[in-house]
């Protein structure tokens, strides 16, 4: 498979309008856990995305995923901004001066972003994080590929891992951030956090398979 920069732009069109229509959601779980805002966030953070890519006119997908996040970082105040706009930047290095994708950017650039979300928050599976559902999903993404699996085919089986990952949080006691401060009480919820992330990247792999 090889994406153009056009197509790479309409695979976060796809992540933004899936925000979108479950942003009642998200802000519904973090309610439950923090301050009830996590899917206007998220939208607020998506939508500065798309407005930076319809603006954007060279033919550097890296480049571009620079900008990006700088939007997000600009438009999001609360702590998942630095944490996505970190995701977006490492990413980009995967793909710097880059005009075409091949299968391998694409999983070096989800494989770097998350790495770059783990490297600045510092949370790890057990948290109740959006780690629970990044970090099982990159490591299925990277067996995946080990075993000779093709794009899609790893990308679904990451999917998988992430939703796992997310409905585990429910059994979780929040150990960072605002959630942690309840204790006990955050048990019994899932983390919206997590289910943002497995929106993210099932809506990324859903766009992904209308290209083949």
């Amino acid at each position: 498979m090889k994406l153009t920069i056009h197509e790479w732009k309409q695979l976060f069109q796809h992540i933004a309008q899936r925000i979108e229509e479950q942003k009642d959601e998200l802000s519904e779980l973090d309610r439950a856990v923090g301050d009830g805002d996590h899917g206007v966030t998220m939208s607020i953070g998506w939508q500065a995305i798309v407005e930076k890519m319809a603006g954007y006119t060279q033919e550097d997908c890296g480049a571009m995923c620079k900008e990006i996040g700088m939007a997000f970082l600009n438009a999001v105040g609360s702590s998942v901004g630095p944490l996505y706009a970190t995701a977006f930047i490492r990413g980009s290095v995967a793909l710097q001066g880059k005009n075409e994708l091949a299968d391998e950017d694409i999983v070096q650039f989800w494989l770097a972003a998350v790495q770059g979300i783990q490297d600045r928050g510092k949370a790890k599976v057990g948290d109740k994080t959006m780690m629970d559902a990044w970090l099982p999903a990159m490591e299925k993404l990277k067996e995946a590929r080990k075993e000779g699996l093709d794009l899609i085919a790893s990308l679904d089986a990451a999917v998988a891992a992430g939703e796992e990952g997310m409905k585990s949080t429910a059994d979780l006691i929040s150990q960072l951030g605002r959630s942690s401060r309840l204790g006990e009480r955050s048990s019994g919820h899932i983390d919206p956090g997590a289910k943002s992330a497995c929106l993210i990247l099932s809506a990324f792999t859903e766009r992904l398979k209308t290209f083949q």
